[in-house]
This record gives C-alpha cells, sequence and structure tokens, in this order.
C-alpha cells in the first residue's frame, strides 16, 4: 500500500485474568448441585436410583416373605401328588426349622436341591411351598435374568442375590430354569455372546454355593427340565447335593390333581365322579394341562350359556388339549370326505380286532384345526414295559388307515404322514434301542448329537431290517382288513352317517372285540395292583428270611 514500515501504528494486546469468572461460575454450579441435592432428600427421592449404572448389577429378584405376608401362600396341601419329592423336601423344611438338631450330630445339612422334570410338573409350585413349609424368605429369580451383553453384570447379579439372602437367613433362593446359566462352560470364550459372560456367572455361582457353610443357613433350590446340558461342577455333592426327579403324575396323582382344580369351578355331579374317568383318558397330561383342561371346559360351558359344568364339556376339553377344537367352517368334499372315514374306520377296526391295542373311546372325521381331518381316541394305560408282539400290534393299528385306503381306493394319500412316523420310529427303537432284532443283536445305540454312533456297515442293516419289519406289519394289517371288509364297510358308512361314534355305537355295529372287551384301570384297580404288589413283596421277604 505505500506505507513505510515507521510510518505504522503499533498495537499492543493485553489477556486479562479469567480466574475470578471461572470460580464464580464452579461456586454457582455447587450451589446449584447441593440445592438439588436437598430438595431430593426432603421429597424421599433415592438419588442413586436415578444412575442405572449403580443399579445395573443389582438382582431384581422376586421376594416372597411369608413372615410379613398377610396372603396364605401354597403349602404341600395344595400341592396334588408328587408324594416322593415332598417327602425330600420335607427334610429341607426340617433342615430349616431346626438346625440344631443337625449340628449336635455333627451333620452337614444339604446346600441345595436340583428339581428335574418335564415342564408344567410342579417345580416351581414345590419350591414356593417349601418356602411357606419352613416360613422363610423366599428369593427368586429366573436363570435369564442374570446374563447381560455387558460382562461382569451376571456374576454381580449372583453376588447381591446371596448377599441378600444371607442378610434375611434363614432363607431359600430358587433360580428357575438354571441351564440358562449352568450349561457346560465352553472352552476359550472370551465375549458374552460365545459363552465368555454365561462361563463367568456360572463361575460366580460356583464360588457362592462352595462360601456357604451350615452357619450360613441359605439353602439354594433350582429347577430345569434339561438335566444333561448342566456342567459337572454344578451338580458335584457339595454343590447340588440333592437331585429330585419330579415325573408326570401317575394315573391316581392325575385324579387328585384333577379333584384339586375341580374343587374350585361348578359342576353339575360331584368331582369324584368326574375325576376317575378322567386321570384315564389323561396318560402323560402334565399338571400344568390338567388344569388347562378344566379351564377350557369351565370356558366351554360358559359359551354354551350352561350353569354348572358337564361331562361333556370336560371331554370336549381334553379332545381340544389333545387334536385341538373342531374345525366346523372347513367342510372337505364328498371325495376326500370318504377317504378319511375309510382312513379313521381302518384305524379303528385293527385296533378292535388286535389284542394288544387301547380300548377305543370315539372316533370322528370332524376335522381338527391342528390339521388332524379326523382321528380316533383311544383310552391308553400308564404301561412302562411293552414286548415285541404289543409293539407289532401297535404299528399295525397306526397302518390300518394306510391299509384301509389302498384296499378300498387302490390308491393312497398324504394323510398317512403322521402314521407312517410312529411305525417308523417305533420300528427302528425295537432294533436300535430295544435289542429285538435277531439280526442287529441285543444292542442299544444312544444317539448324540444326531450322530449314528456305529458303522455305516450297521447303520444299513439297521435300515434294511427296520423297512422289513414295516413290510411285515403292513402285509398282516392287509390281510387282517382283506377278511374283515365287510366289517369295514359297515363301520365307514355308519361313520359317514353320524361323523363320530362311541365305544357302544361300535360294538352295536360289529359285536364285542375279538378277544374280549378291554378294561379300563381306573385309579381305583391302579390302587388295589398297588396293594397287591406289596403283599407280594411282603411275603417275598418272609420267605427269604426262612
Amino acid at each position: 500500500m505505500g506505507i513505510k514500515d515507521g510510518d505504522g501504528i503499533s498495537v499492543r494486546y493485553e489477556r486479562k485474568s479469567e480466574n475470578i469468572s471461572r470460580l464464580f461460575a464452579a461456586g454457582f454450579l455447587i450451589a446449584l448441585a447441593l440445592i438439588a441435592f436437598r430438595l431430593f432428600k426432603k421429597a424421599n427421592i433415592n438419588v442413586s436410583s436415578m444412575n442405572p449404572f449403580q443399579t445395573m448389577g443389582k438382582a431384581e429378584f422376586t421376594l416372597i416373605d411369608p413372615v410379613n405376608k398377610r396372603a396364605k401362600g401354597v403349602k404341600f396341601k395344595d400341592v396334588a401328588g408328587l408324594k416322593e419329592p415332598k417327602i425330600e423336601l420335607m427334610e429341607f423344611v426340617d433342615i430349616l426349622k431346626n438346625p440344631e438338631r443337625y449340628s449336635k450330630l455333627g451333620a452337614k445339612p444339604p446346600k441345595g436341591a436340583l428339581l428335574l422334570g418335564p415342564p408344567g410338573c410342579g417345580k416351581t409350585m414345590l419350591a414356593k411351598a417349601v418356602a411357606n413349609e419352613a416360613n422363610t424368605p423366599f428369593l427368586s429369580m429366573a436363570g435369564s435374568e442374570f446374563i447381560e451383553m455387558i460382562g461382569g453384570l451376571g456374576a454381580s447379579r449372583v453376588r447381591d442375590l446371596f448377599k441378600e439372602a444371607k442378610k434375611r437367613a434363614p432363607a431359600i433362593i430358587f433360580i428357575d430354569e438354571i441351564d440358562a446359566i449352568g450349561k457346560q462352560r465352553n472352552m476359550g470364550a472370551a465375549g458374552p455372546n460365545d459363552g465368555g459372560e454365561a462361563d463367568q456367572t456360572l463361575n460366580q455361582l460356583l464360588v457362592e454355593m462352595d462360601g456357604m457353610g451350615s452357619a450360613t443357613n441359605v439353602i439354594l433350590l433350582a429347577s430345569t427340565n434339561r438335566a444333561e446340558v448342566l456342567d459337572k461342577a454344578l451338580l458335584r455333592p457339595g454343590r447340588f447335593d440333592r437331585h429330585i426327579s419330579i415325573d408326570l403324575p401317575t394315573m391316581i396323582e392325575r385324579r387328585e390333581i384333577f379333584e384339586q382344580h375341580l374343587s374350585t369351578v361348578v359342576l353339575e355331579e360331584d368331582k369324584s365322579t368326574y375325576s376317575q374317568r378322567l386321570s384315564t383318558l389323561t396318560p402323560g397330561f402334565s399338571g400344568a394341562d390338567i388344569a388347562n383342561v378344566v379351564n377350557e371346559a369351565a370356558l366351554h360351558a360358559a359359551r354354551e350359556l350352561q350353569d354348572k359344568i358337564k361331562k361333556d364339556n370336560l371331554e370336549y376339553a381334553i379332545e381340544r388339549v389333545i387334536a385341538g377344537p373342531e374345525k366346523k367352517t372347513s367342510v372337505l368334499n364328498p371325495n376326500e370326505k370318504s377317504i378319511v372315514a375309510y382312513h379313521e374306520s381302518g384305524h379303528a377296526l385293527v385296533g378292535w380286532l388286535l389284542e394288544h391295542t387301547d380300548a377305543l373311546l370315539k372316533v370322528t372325521i370332524i376335522p381338527r384345526t391342528s390339521q388332524a381331518l379326523g382321528f380316533a381316541q383311544y383310552t391308553p394305560q400308564d404301561k412302562k414295559l411293552y414286548s415285541p408282539e404289543e409293539l407289532m400290534d401297535r404299528m399295525c393299528m397306526a397302518l390300518g388307515g394306510r391299509v384301509a385306503e389302498s384296499l378300498t381306493f387302490n390308491r393312497v394319500t398324504t394323510g398317512a404322514q403322521n402314521d407312517l412316523e410312529k411305525v417308523t420310529k417305533m420300528a427302528y427303537a425295537q432294533i436300535r434301542d430295544f435289542g429285538f432284532n435277531a439280526t442287529v443283536g441285543n444292542v442299544s445305540f444312544e444317539m448324540t448329537g444326531g450322530k449314528k454312533p456305529y458303522s455305516k456297515r450297521l447303520a444299513a442293516t439297521i435300515d434294511m431290517e427296520a423297512r422289513q419289519l414295516i413290510a411285515e406289519a403292513y402285509k398282516r394289517t392287509e390281510t387282517l382288513l382283506s377278511e374283515n371288509q365287510e366289517k369295514l364297510e359297515i363301520l365307514t358308512q355308519m361313520l359317514l352317517e353320524k361323523e363320530t361314534l362311541n365305544y357302544q355305537d361300535v360294538e352295536d355295529l360289529l359285536g364285542p372285540p375279538t378277544f374280549g372287551k378291554k378294561h379300563l384301570v381306573t385309579p381305583l384297580d391302579y390302587e388295589q395292583q398297588l396293594k397287591e404288589q406289596a403283599e407280594l413283596g411282603k411275603e417275598g421277604q418272609s420267605m427269604g428270611g426262612q
């Protein structure tokens, strides 16, 4: 710009001190924090609860404290059946009530019990009953509630749960579905998604159980229906000392469970009138299934505008649980309806003519929502042992529908898929598991992870023998129905006309079964059998002593 150096204007910059303003701002923030803290304190608000990171490691358990709880909880008398598990758990109740009785003798009380059994059998209910009988606090958590994506939180929650239980001792800790944190540990796993967090949680659980001495007076109960996946360190003595098996209820136990649930609804007749028959019609049902049956019967009676629940409502409920509700909007064309009628008549007739089959209850061709176009319902017994002859009769009965279609129409349909699955399982079980095949021999192979624990040559032999066994059953069924084709026709035509036939209808049409009327074992018969077995056992002991 043509300006000389000496002609410029001198400029000097001066920085003012900011210390005073900074101190003023810091003091203002501190004063504001103190005011807020006093306000929260006056309003009884827990400041720490507003920070999620401080509460993440806390165990969010459900507490049932019988001492402070006015409402009556579940006790052993409220749990129907399960006599043997209740006897074992009563010992834990006695330990919590009278610990000095055991310590005087130098006995170490068990630290925990693992309740094993299928879903719906009453494992959680039994654990709550133990707490109420012992009148002690009950801290309950699900196994999945320990695991989070953030590493270390599961272990922190385990520590907190045991800490809270020790504060309330004597107390009971209950972990439902413990397989969520108790699976076998993975070697080399590091992250929360590949087993590392679960392994840390399990390790902490093992440490806490080791630290539970007799002085802590805390007992750990846990439940699972997958005992095979649990870590061996969890199952050893000193941790879960007792393994209590809770199986599906027997016929007598089913009657007790039915009577308990029936006492809560309005019935047309006395509950004992229904419970005896219902218990014979529901083998394999769990306690949860039985509760569902009674509830479905009550719902059905209400829909029908009835004042009381009748026998028909209860039998409808059993059919609904087994096969689903009737699908009245699904209309079969005449050809399909005829095929279904011959198919179901084939099942019913083969079961009627053979010796080792269950008693027929009813046969129907009304479609169900479970994709069943019809079904034959039987009254199976609580059998544990089967001979090859009994299994062969059952295979023939399952093939009766396919054979009836083939003999009548000279062709088959896809309706026998479920029947063929059952027959295939029975055939392979006889050869591979039960040692019923002379060629394969007296061997039994346990399938682990879907892998065959035998050679390819033996696998081919098993496949061939299974096919031959099924072919033998098919040929026997074909001969039986060919000789009784007139009875098949009579039964089918009546089924097409009425759509549902019961035992008495079939007996009026065909006469009594070939091997006599199959005796339906009732709970009273079952109790008599048990008494006879006990008497025989006593006689055997006295004879052995002599």
